[in-house]
C-alpha cells in the first residue's frame, strides 16, 4: 500500500484512555488508547485554531479541545460538538512487539 510506518513510542508509554503528543517530519500527531485498550491516531491540532489536542481530556472515545472544548471522535475524526466542524484526519495505528507504529 506504500504507507509509511513511522514508529511512535512503546505502547505502555500511553496509559488507557489517554492521548500523547507526537512530532514527526514538521508535522504534529496525536495518538490515543483507547479504554478498551485499542489505539488511533488523528492530526494533533484542532480543526478550529490549531490547539494542540494532547493537551485535552480523553473520555471514551472522544477527545475534547483544551481551549474551546470542541470535540472529536478519534477514531473516525469525526466532528462531534461546537465549535468544532471540520473533521479531523486520521491515521492508521499498529502494534508490534509493544511498540506503536503510525502510518503517515
Amino acid at each position: 500500500m506504500g504507507d509509511n510506518w513511522i514508529e511512535v513510542c512503546a505502547a505502555d508509554e500511553i496509559d488507557e484512555e489517554d492521548v500523547i503528543r507526537f512530532d514527526h517530519g514538521g508535522r504534529t500527531f496525536a495518538v490515543y488508547r483507547s479504554p478498551e485498550d485499542e489505539y488511533f491516531a488523528t492530526d494533533g491540532l484542532c480543526t478550529h485554531e490549531k490547539i494542540h489536542l494532547a493537551d485535552g481530556l480523553v473520555m471514551d472515545n472522544i477527545i475534547e479541545c483544551p481551549k474551546h472544548n470542541g470535540r472529536f471522535d478519534y477514531r473516525t475524526g469525526e466532528a462531534k460538538g461546537a465549535p468544532v466542524c471540520v473533521n479531523l484526519k486520521t491515521y492508521s495505528v499498529k502494534v508490534e512487539n509493544g511498540t506503536v507504529f503510525i502510518a503517515i
